[in-house]
């Protein structure tokens, strides 16, 4: 690993050979510094809902800026079509079926799994977690949100501060999008035990495992995004890099949105104002946290990533979840396109080429891979990793084949490798294949018309299963 106070003088030149260019001389301290990373995530926002992606209604003027100015990846995916597999994979560059997430509330980080965190902290970074954390309970003895202060659940016991983050505001799943301590109504998503008006049941916990009382009203992307930028403020006087990670509730129920954005759609019907309001909120603190990096100097050498952790949610059982997919089939859950193609950006301004699209397949899996590569930090051991660095395919440096995407959900199968897809939908169903570049809803099964792609991608998942079940077996530690 490159050894904390070496990284001044080594990453102009180790990023200009990266990205085939020669190192800019007197451009300030942003050119010799580390660079600043930033790991956002929305909460079951759909492929089809933001308006850069084509949205006829949605008002996303902050993450159409990002599309415009940094890289839009047109296949990216979520590692697995619901949260918390998702975000483990962010973070350790690895599917959580390794390590027995297979779902949401179940089971939770290792001890022994490597995170982001803990590697870029290891080489000076300030580290940083705010907002939904998901990957294991933050207390256990306090009743909080599912698993939280309940005797069944003491080993789920795995809070960010003791997976490399410094600074928490954290809560272990979700809250209401507006007054996030506070019941709403039940077309919102809430009522249930808790009551009307009454607390939520989830508690923000901080770094030293204390609940956080002060500054929880109104919208809470808004609340998070305070503590955020209080963390960056504080990274950029002390003058040291930062690891950011600033995952949103939204747009997860429970949905509400304030009176200002109800007000922005109100030509609407009102779950749609709602639900279209808390990504408004949303995307407005994503340009708050845009303006509060560039008046800190800060834009230049900040690395910023945007996605969502799965599809929409189910718009049946829940009526302010409006999430579309244009046109991709089902939504969160499925491995179907619609649960697992999610919305993926990409910025680096100065430094990646502004306004470029990037169509190969990607996932949350390659944060990790990516970020090491881009920093020189060695990966400390042997332990197989799923993701794969993008930064070739980033810098428009290479059009070749992106390596395969591997999924894989309680009895579901997917690989996705170039144009073909491998699918299954339950353990006993026959393999399906599909060319997601004539066919992306997947409605025309191509088994008949290719079956040596099909042997070849069933070969490929009989290989990665056997990979993740030594994992699961403990050989990686």
């Amino acid at each position: 690993m490159i050894g904390h106070g070496f990284e001044k003088w080594i990453f102009p030149a180790l990023l200009a050979g990266l990205l085939g260019c020669s190192p800019a001389k007197d451009q300030g301290k942003e050119s010799t510094a580390p660079p600043n990373i930033i790991l956002l995530m929305a909460d079951d926002l759909g492929w089809g809902d933001t308006g850069y992606n084509g949205h006829p209604v949605l008002q996303t003027p902050n993450l159409d800026s990002i599309a415009a100015e940094g890289v839009a990846l047109t296949r990216f995916y979520a590692a697995a079509p619901v949260c918390s597999p998702t975000r483990g994979s962010c973070l350790t560059g690895r599917h959580p079926n390794r390590y027995g997430i297979f779902s949401a509330n179940v089971g939770h980080l290792p001890e022994e799994e490597l995170t982001l965190a803990e590697l870029l902290k290891a080489q000076g970074y300030l580290t940083g977690h705010f907002g939904k954390w998901h990957l294991g309970t933050l207390t256990r003895d306090t009743l909080d949100a599912n698993r939280g202060g309940k005797p069944q659940f003491a080993d789920e016991y795995a809070p960010p501060w003791l997976h490399g983050f410094e600074t928490c505001f954290s809560t272990e799943s979700k809250v209401p999008t507006w007054d996030p301590m506070r019941t709403p109504e039940k077309a919102a998503g809430g009522v249930g035990s808790q009551g009307l008006g009454n607390h939520f049941g989830t508690f923000y916990w901080n770094e030293q495992g204390e609940r956080v009382e002060n500054n929880l009203k109104g919208d809470d992307s808004r609340v998070i995004m305070d503590r955020a930028i209080d963390f960056i403020t504080e990274a950029a006087d002390q003058e040291e890099p930062f690891f950011a990670v600033i995952w949103f509730h939204a747009p997860h129920t429970p949905v509400v949105a304030g009176p200002k954005y109800l007000a922005q759609y109100e030509a609407n019907a009102e779950n749609e104002q709602h639900y279209y309001g808390c990504i408004s909120a949303m995307d407005e603190q994503i340009g708050r946290l845009r303006s509060t990096l560039k008046n800190l100097g800060l834009r230049q050498n900040t690395l910023t990533f945007f996605t969502s952790d799965n599809g929409p949610e189910n718009r049946k059982s829940r009526p302010r979840s409006l999430g579309i997919t244009k046109g991709l089939s089902e939504r969160k859950r499925s491995l179907k396109e619609g649960g697992i193609r999610v919305p993926g950006l990409v910025s680096f301004p100065g430094t990646l080429p502004a306004g470029q699209t990037v169509d190969k397949p990607f996932s949350t899996s390659d944060y990790l891979p990516t970020i090491l590569e881009l920093t020189g930090i060695a990966y400390p051991d042997d332990r197989p990793l799923d993701g794969k660095s993008m930064l070739p395919w980033l810098a428009g440096e290479t059009d070749k084949p992106a390596p395969p995407l591997f999924f894989d959900y309680q009895g579901q199968v997917a690989i996705i490798d170039g144009q073909y897809k491998l699918y299954k939908s339950e353990k006993d169903a026959p393999f399906e294949l599909y060319d997601l570049t004539t066919d992306p809803a997947e409605l025309k099964d191509q088994s008949e018309a290719n079956p040596k792609i099909k042997a070849k991608l069933i070969d490929a998942h009989r290989s990665w299963r056997a990979s993740v079940s030594r994992s699961l077996k403990g050989t990686d530690y």
